[in-house]
């Protein structure tokens, strides 16, 4: 059962689950629901993916159905999302081990990119690995700002300005590539993800 804490400076959300590919849709939509009470709507598109990619890990890395929860924590200029499980493993401990590092992961990278900061700690009963939004204006993020974001957790140095077009061609057929095989193994539809997304980007060029 959700539950809300209620702190003069860090209201807290914790949301137990247990870790199945059928509980992420439920923690997005929890995300989504606390975001919109904290006014902070504005970065739910991007703490859902990281809440989903944290929920993902716990089943890759540490089992399917083991208990697991994930706590939202609204801080000043921030939010902080956090998943708690039982594994005592760590992932890599800071955004540059996880860039150099293969074993990390494409979801782990993606968070490095997305988020401003964030990191892993052993617990009482096992661990927990954390992450920070900061707080933005209503509206949605420059598209350009998100692309350069994504680009950089695929190709070192991070900078993506000195590629020639043809390399640029192959890293964005990559990352759809990869998002196109994350969106299969989440039961959702490649085909037709591809087609709404080539009819967004036709009506925006328009």
């Amino acid at each position: 059962m959700c539950r809300c804490e209620s702190h003069e400076a860090c209201p807290r959300y914790v949301v137990p689950f247990e870790a199945a590919p059928a509980q992420l849709s439920g923690l997005r939509r929890a995300v989504r629901s606390q975001l919109g009470c904290w006014g902070a709507s504005a970065v739910a598109e991007e703490a859902e993916l990281i809440a989903t990619e944290l929920g993902a890990n716990v089943i890759k890395h540490v089992g399917r159905d083991v208990a697991a929860s994930l706590v939202l924590e609204l801080r000043k200029g921030r939010v902080r999302l956090e998943v708690h499980d039982r594994s005592r493993v760590l992932p890599a401990s800071s955004a540059e081990a996880c860039a150099e590092n293969d074993e990390c992961g494409r979801g782990l990278h993606l968070i490095a990119a997305i988020a401003c900061d964030w990191g892993s700690a052993r617990t009482a009963t096992g661990k927990l690995v954390w992450c920070e939004l900061p707080l933005k204006p209503a509206g949605r993020q420059e598209p350009l700002g998100r692309v350069a974001a994504v680009l950089s957790a695929y190709r070192q140095p991070s900078s993506t300005s000195g590629l020639d077009p043809a390399s640029l061609d192959e890293t964005v057929t990559d990352v759809i590539t990869d998002l196109l095989h994350w969106l299969a193994v989440q039961g959702g539809d490649p085909e037709g993800a591809l087609g709404r997304a080539q009819m967004h980007y036709e009506a925006e060029a328009a």
